[in-house]
């Protein structure tokens, strides 16, 4: 079967807006997240060499978890407006490209990831997901692995493989542990508070002991160190709702898996209105023979 690249579109973008310099098209529009957007994908293409990639990005918040936690994600600061202005440019680049751009109005990016992921794999494909987000982590098996961007503090560790292995290794616990432990240690990132003066390796230990939140849960009276016992037995609801907002939903709508197709002469169109000449001059050199495709 064949191999799928699933990118997380706005932790990518993101990326892209802050690891590249405010460039400009001559009337001012920023154009620095696109030149970082089109040479990432490429780079991705190259190394990985996906029979189809597919780029998911929100549209709105998550409905079913804001009605748990009006709260979700509240904390997060608005897009910086050139980015903003960059959104609907990135994604008709992608396109272009061959990437399909998904998104839903109302449901998390994530979910549709994930649940694309595991639709997939269950087929037989192997699936990479390009993301720093931690709770693709619950879904990593046999087939699904992510693909981790360098990190900003240290870039020169370059890009890196997260399998099965590797997700025990950098939280403690296994992928099926891993909403049970983001319920536990809280994800500041979601505006998702856990138990106070928790961290990572206290709720790893309660998880090998207890098998799951559940467990924790059902133990809380014995629970060590002694001073967590009744904070955790006084927040048996909210961990539980907590354990709601960490787990993905692997119930959404999919698209067909078929690899969509790239469109040099719409690439070169788009590259040249952003007046992006070097990528241009590169992305001609790529689609040299444009009736390939």
């Amino acid at each position: 079967m064949a191999k799928w690249l699933l990118i997380d579109g706005f932790n990518l973008a993101y990326r892209c807006f802050h690891g590249l310099p405010e460039l400009t098209r001559s009337d001012g529009f920023p154009t620095g997240a696109l030149h970082g957007w089109v040479k990432s994908l490429w780079m991705l293409a190259d190394q990985e060499r996906p029979a189809a990639t597919l780029v998911f990005f929100d549209l709105g918040g998550s409905q079913d978890r804001l009605a748990l936690h009006p709260e979700y994600k509240a904390q997060r600061a608005e897009m910086p407006e050139p980015l903003q202005k960059q959104i609907e440019p990135l994604k008709a680049l992608t396109r272009a490209l061959g990437g399909a751009g998904i998104e839903q109005d109302g449901v998390e990016s994530d979910d549709l990831l994930a649940s694309q992921a595991v639709a997939l794999a269950r087929a037989g494909h192997d699936v990479l997901i390009v993301s720093s987000d931690k709770d693709f982590a619950q879904i990593v098996d046999e087939r699904i692995k992510i693909l981790l961007p360098p990190p900003s503090a240290n870039p020169k560790l370059g890009w890196r493989l997260l399998d099965a292995a590797g997700v025990r290794e950098k939280f403690g616990v296994s992928p099926a542990q891993i909403a049970d432990y983001l319920a536990l240690v809280g994800d500041a990132s979601d505006n998702i508070p856990g138990v106070s003066g928790v961290g990572p390796k206290t709720a790893a230990k309660w998880l090998a002991e207890h098998g799951s939140l559940e467990g924790v849960l059902a133990h809380a009276g014995g629970l060590a160190p002694e001073r967590f016992r009744a904070s955790v037995a006084a927040d048996v609801e909210r961990l539980r709702r907590n354990r709601q907002l960490t787990t993905l939903n692997l119930a959404l709508p999919v698209v067909a898996a078929e690899p969509p197709t790239p469109r040099p002469e719409e690439l070169f169109r788009l590259l040249e209105a952003m007046e992006m000449r070097g990528t241009l001059a590169e992305a001609r050199r790529r689609y040299a023979q444009p009736e390939l495709f």
